[in-house]
């Protein structure tokens, strides 16, 4: 689970809409969303989950503006995008982070600087020397190569692994998502239970085999865009 947090009137309903296609009310005014809204997007093949947290104010962590249960929300998730429209003064996006350091919050997190179409270079170069931890991602709904963009970016952030299946000479075009260290037999164990119990290794293309097709053990540890054949 990714969440999409920033100031109100941040384009975080804009991003998740364009990213997922649900519908969702959208304003050019502040608090147009008022309880979390949560979406799924396909990358890569893989569904992933973003979950659009209401704009936090200054004194969210002190339960301002029903803080403290977005924050809660926050909590659960797997990584942040903090969403910063980059036409708006920078002390919006300092008190969004502020409130969640002062909440204990501390996950994988990236920053996508929303309309970006609207600024140049010079802009989003003061975006990136304010925020010098976070990887900056300008993006734009009306931009489809930057919604690629951040969308693989938000699949870095899960930290999962991309492996395909190979079988009877076909690849499977939806791929499994795995975590990391995850090996040929978890492969085959997430197949089924009996082809794990039974899977004696595989053939593996891709990121991980030292040619294409090497067969390997059971123990072998597959990376993000491997595809597997398991033998059983």
């Amino acid at each position: 689970q990714v969440a999409l947090v920033g100031a109100p009137n941040a384009g975080k309903s804009s991003l998740l809409h364009a990213l997922s296609e649900i519908q969702i009310k959208i304003g050019n005014y502040a608090f147009t969303t008022l309880r979390p809204v949560p979406a799924l997007t396909r990358i890569g093949g893989v569904l992933v989950q973003l979950v659009e947290i209401p704009g936090l104010i200054a004194g969210a962590s002190e339960d301002r503006g029903g803080g403290r249960a977005l924050l809660g929300v926050l909590r659960g998730a797997d990584a942040i995008v903090y969403c910063h429209d980059v036409t708006a003064p920078l002390d919006a996006l300092r008190e969004v982070r502020r409130e969640v350091e002062l909440a204990g919050i501390d996950l994988p997190a990236i920053l996508a600087a929303t309309k970006a179409d609207e600024v140049d270079g010079a802009t989003l170069a003061r975006l990136r020397a304010d925020v010098p931890d976070l990887p900056v991602l300008p993006v734009s709904v009306l931009d489809d190569d930057s919604l690629d963009a951040f969308k693989q970016e938000v699949w870095r952030l899960t930290g999962l692994l991309r492996v395909y299946l190979h079988h009877d000479g076909e690849t499977k075009e939806e791929p499994l998502a795995l975590w990391p260290g995850a090996t040929v037999a978890d492969v085959a164990e997430s197949i089924h239970k009996d082809v794990g119990a039974r899977s004696r290794g595989g053939r593996v293309w891709g990121p991980s085999a030292r040619f294409a097709g090497q067969q390997v053990g059971r123990d072998h540890p597959v990376q993000d865009g491997d595809t597997i054949e398991v033998i059983a």
